[in-house]
């Protein structure tokens, strides 16, 4: 559900500004202090209405923490095609305020044509907040002071194109009362029609939608957007990480976003004294603050860790020489931490291999009841919607019984991030299209799937075997495999082996340039996640989102 709208002009309307300030004093009637203002673009930062605004709001602090980026800045990044640093700078800026208030409205781009850079720019920014839309116009050129609905329904359109929702068109016009008509404009379709004699009359058409526009969930969920609603679940019962690799510059950034973010609480092992130096040197204040920091080879835990790891591990040999020494390892320590309840999850790989990570997490914390491997999926963030891959970085080969258990763990891991799951079990073949060994083994996986779905998941959608094709595209799904549940609409694509998972997420993420989140390793008693040595700074916060929403889930 939405906790914002989104208050925007098709080219020069008089009064966006007006109807945005309105819809502020309409949301604070309705919240009080915790409704708050934003605009992801400001003229300048002396901009004197906007300030204006902010103070007749009664919102405190600079008048910078309530925009993203000032017109120039925005334009000096589109002329260097660098749009997503807009909208990270958009989005940094908005999460914390996000944070802090209950409902914000948000106004778009002052003077926004109908068309050019600023307005595609506009409703980017408005579907990767997904924000509903209220599109502000105004008269067609007639002079009989009706609304110019032919040219608005483009805007609307454009707006759709990019993946925004649009809730409402609000014309401004001397005879409000023809706004009512939308002559049957496709564009228009399932939008509010709101005649408004001036902007500021905004407030009336927005009392009477007010449970309505509250309750809009965006149908395209941008890359942008599930990492925000990510950051936002985890920032809502806070969970506490650790991070192995403090020697990482990379570690120690993501661990200084996490912590200014507010979503996570960090442990990070190494030296506190180099970490401390280096911070400071980077200039990352949060994590000199904030973050415990333990030194593995002299920390007042080992005795006690070395203890437990012995107990645990010493039916299969080990003496307790050797669990001193593996518990100076700081991956064993890390593990350890979990497996004791010090922490709710841990995430490494920065500089290290998937075994080293994976291995201390499958002897010390071990698989669940029921799952007899762990394996792992990718988000796969496309430009409006999410899929999850599995498994495409841990099972080679799997079984049929193997296969059957990754589909349902990966349903689980799906819905857990909020997505609907919908389950392929991929194959060369759609059907009973094609016949051998491997085609056989997916048959027998979904069948197996499907029956331990009835006990383990009711009501899941299953099918295959299915060809990529027809899992994803309405139309060869129908005519492949008619009447199926899961075919042309699948969310959740099952692998048959490692080869085609790894392949088929790196050429996904590639061609359509899709963010790929993970690996996130499923079916451990906790959560423990691996990083790739390539890994970015975006990709490690991401993975700490992840790994807390996971352990909030255990509890």
């Amino acid at each position: 559900m939405s906790k914002t709208f989104f208050i925007t002009a098709i080219g020069q309307v008089p009064g966006k500004h007006e109807a945005a300030v309105a819809a502020l004093g309409f949301a604070a009637k309705k919240h009080g202090a915790k409704a708050g203002f934003f605009m992801p673009v400001v003229a300048s930062a002396d901009d004197a209405a906007f300030k204006a605004a902010l103070a007749g709001a009664g919102l405190s602090g600079a008048a910078s923490d309530y925009y993203g980026l000032t017109r120039a800045e925005a334009l000096s990044f589109l002329n260097q095609g660098k749009d997503g640093a807009v909208l990270d700078a958009v989005f940094q800026k908005f999460s914390k305020l996000a944070a802090r208030f209950d409902a914000i409205v948000i106004e778009g781009l002052d003077l926004v044509p109908t068309g050019g850079a600023l307005a595609q720019l506009d409703a980017a920014i408005a579907a990767n907040l997904g924000s509903p839309v209220i599109l502000l116009a105004g008269e067609c050129d007639c002079g009989c002071g009706c609304a110019d609905l032919e040219a608005a329904a483009l805007a609307v359109q454009s707006y759709k194109n990019r993946f925004a929702e649009v809730f409402a068109l609000a014309t401004v016009t001397k005879n409000p009362g023809k706004a009512a008509d939308d002559k049957g404009l496709a564009p228009l379709a399932g939008v509010q029609l709101w005649g408004l004699a001036s902007a500021a009359d905004i407030v009336t058409p927005l009392e009477k939608a007010c449970g309505t526009i509250c309750q809009v969930k965006p149908k395209a969920v941008t890359p942008k957007k599930f990492e925000f609603d990510l950051i936002e679940k985890a920032r809502a019962n806070k969970q506490h990480i650790v991070l192995p690799e403090g020697n990482d510059e990379r570690i120690l950034r993501a661990a200084n976003d996490i912590l200014e973010k507010d979503f996570a609480d960090l442990t990070i092992l190494g030296d506190p004294a180099a970490i401390q130096k280096q911070s400071k040197d980077l200039g990352l204040n949060s994590l000199l603050a904030k973050a415990r920091l333990i030194n593995v080879q002299t920390s007042e835990l080992l005795p006690e860790l070395t203890h437990e790891f012995f107990e645990l591990r010493k039916a299969k040999g080990i003496t307790e020489e050797k669990a001193a020494a593996q518990m100076k390892d700081r991956n064993h320590f890390a593990t350890m931490l979990v497996k004791l309840k010090k922490a709710d999850g841990m995430v490494s790989g920065a500089d290290g291999t998937t075994a080293d990570t994976i291995r201390p997490a499958l002897s010390i914390i071990k698989t669940k009841p029921g799952c007899s491997i762990a394996s792992s999926v990718f988000l796969m963030c496309l430009a409006d919607r999410v899929w999850v891959f599995g498994d495409c970085a841990i099972n080679p080969n799997p079984t049929a019984q193997q296969l059957a258990e990754i589909a349902i763990i990966s349903a689980q891991t799906a819905r857990a991030f909020g997505v609907d799951p919908r389950v392929a079990m991929l194959s060369y073949s759609t059907g009973a299209s094609g016949t051998g060994p491997d085609v056989d083994m997916v048959v027998e996986a979904t069948k197996i799937a499907k029956e331990s779905a009835e006990k383990l998941f009711p009501g899941l959608p299953i099918d295959g075997p299915l060809q990529f094709d027809a899992a994803v595209d309405p139309k060869t799904g129908a005519s492949k495999m008619p009447g199926s549940p899961v075919a042309g609409q699948a969310t959740v694509m099952i692998f048959p082996d490692l080869g085609a998972g790894n392949i088929g997420y790196k050429a996904v993420q590639r061609t359509a340039k899709a963010v790929a989140i993970g690996p996130i390793i499923q079916g451990l008693n906790a959560p423990v996640n691996d990083l790739s040595r390539g890994t970015l700074v975006a990709d490690i916060v991401n993975t700490v989102a992840i790994t807390a929403l996971q352990a909030q889930a255990e509890k």
